[in-house]
C-alpha cells in the first residue's frame, strides 16, 4: 500500500518537532496516532431494524472499512432491549486507512461544517481526545439525498501519548483545528 502524505509528513517533520519540543532522547519516544474508532450509537434501532444496516453502510463508505454492529450487554425493559440486540455501528481504523481518514476529515469534511469555528481542545488526561459529530452528512461520501435520518458520531484518537499535553501537540501537527491554545 503506498504511503499517505500524513504518514509521510509524519515520520519526515513531525518525529523530529516534537522530538526538539520535548526534549526526547529517541525517536521511539514520540507519541503516535494508534487507532482511530468512529462510533454511532444508534437507541432507535430498537424499534427499527434498518437504522443499523444504513449506519453501517454509511460508516463503511465515509471510512472504506466494514463497520461492524455493536451489541447491548443486557436487557432493559424501560428501553425495550433485550440482550445481544444491535444498538450501534462502530469502525477501527489503523496504520493507512488511519491517515487517509483522518487526511479527509481535516481537509474535507470539519470544514464543511456550518459556522465551524474549530474544535474543543479537552482532552481525556491520557493523551486520548473524542470528537463529537452531529451530522453525517459532512462528508462526502454520503449521499443527502439518501439520508433517511441525520445521525452524529464519536470520533476516538488514540494515541500513544502519555500526558494530554503530547497527545495534544502531536494532534494539532496532525492539523485538527483547535479552537484555543492550552
Amino acid at each position: 500500500m503506498a504511503e499517505t502524505t500524513l504518514s509521510k509528513q509524519y515520520k519526515e517533520k513531525i518525529v523530529p518537532e516534537l522530538t526538539e519540543e520535548f526534549k526526547y532522547s529517541t525517536p521511539m519516544q514520540v507519541p503516535r496516532l494508534e487507532k482511530i474508532v468512529i462510533n454511532q450509537g444508534l437507541g432507535g434501532a430498537t424499534q427499527d431494524k434498518k437504522i443499523i444496516e444504513t449506519a453501517l453502510n454509511e460508516l463503511t463508505a465515509i471510512t472504506g472499512q466494514k463497520a461492524v454492529p455493536t451489541l447491548s450487554k443486557k436487557d432493559i425493559s424501560n428501553f425495550k432491549l433485550r440482550k445481544k440486540m444491535p444498538i450501534g455501528a462502530m469502525v477501527t481504523l489503523r496504520r493507512e486507512k488511519m491517515y487517509e481518514f483522518l487526511e479527509r476529515l481535516v481537509r474535507v469534511a470539519l470544514p464543511r461544517i456550518r459556522d465551524f469555528k474549530g474544535i474543543n481542545s479537552k482532552l481525556d488526561g491520557r493523551g486520548n481526545y473524542t470528537l463529537g459529530i452531529t451530522e453525517q452528512i459532512i462528508f462526502p461520501e454520503i449521499n443527502i439525498d439518501n439520508v433517511p435520518k441525520l445521525q452524529g458520531m464519536n470520533i476516538t484518537f488514540v494515541t500513544s501519548a502519555d500526558t494530554d499535553e503530547e497527545g495534544f501537540a502531536l494532534l494539532k501537527k496532525f492539523g485538527l483545528p483547535f479552537k484555543h491554545e492550552k
